[in-house]
């Protein structure tokens, strides 16, 4: 990865599924990380396994939809040849139909995609800017082009954060900003989804249990596989795009 080797990227998201397949994927190709998520002891594991790799990894544990822990992230950072962040944090909450979703469900999916989006845009960006280059890699999903019962809130949330993405773009182009569709991969949301409950979740259960069935899903390693071939070309040719996984 000679166009970022040893510059340093914040990671959210980074504890498990392919945020944890990705920080381990950069560190191998020379990156320093910046690695963020809600648990500490996952995020202080995953450091020690990125440092066997040469580089440096800092787990900043705590919640990016709040401007205490992105201004953390980015302080930890600043240590290193700052260059930007992949936003992979997600909550699916699968099962509910709308009306039965509670509140509190609809924030958490909603901030982690929506509010985390803006808060890293605004507060990152600005550093990205004085330095004249960077890098802002957002991970969308086909989810953001349809409607399911049971996860309407988060399909909603994605049509939102890419539109964010698309915003950053059209408003900037000296930093490379662009949508990375991670594919069907098998993570804890589709686990999630598999056994949802709710009024969604016999609908949910035929199309998540069945892409199980068919074999249709991949690896958080082989996702991130194809995100790192991507940042391995021209960046330039990136901005403003939507990615899809090879599978």
């Amino acid at each position: 990865m000679h166009n970022l080797k040893d510059k340093t990227l914040i990671i959210t998201g980074a504890s498990m599924g392919i945020g944890r397949a990705l920080a381990t994927a950069l560190a191998a190709e020379g990156l320093n990380l910046v690695l963020n998520a809600r648990s500490r002891g996952l995020l202080e594991n995953l450091a020690s396994q990125c440092a066997e790799h040469g580089v440096w990894a800092k787990p900043v544990p705590g919640d990016i939809t709040i401007h205490e822990t992105v201004h953390a992230c980015i302080d930890e950072a600043e240590n290193g040849d700052f260059f930007g962040f992949i936003h992979v944090a997600g909550i699916l909450n699968p099962g509910p139909l709308l009306w039965e979703l509670d509140e509190n469900s609809f924030s958490n999916i909603s901030d982690t995609s929506i509010k985390a989006t803006y808060l890293l845009i605004k507060h990152v960006v600005p550093e990205l800017l004085a330095k004249g280059q960077g890098l802002a890699v957002f991970f969308g999903s086909g989810a953001a082009e349809r409607n399911m019962p049971g996860i309407g809130a988060y399909c909603a949330a994605k049509a939102a954060e890419e539109s964010l993405a698309r915003q950053l773009a059209a408003e900037t182009r000296d930093i490379c900003s662009f949508i990375y569709r991670p594919g069907i991969v098998e993570t804890r949301m589709q686990e999630q989804a598999r056994h949802a409950e709710g009024g969604g979740a016999p609908y949910l259960h035929e199309v998540f249990r069945g892409w199980k069935e068919k074999g249709e899903l991949i690896t958080p390693e082989q996702s991130a596989s194809t995100l790192i071939n991507l940042l391995n070309g021209d960046l330039k040719e990136l901005h403003g795009g939507t990615y899809r996984a090879e599978e």
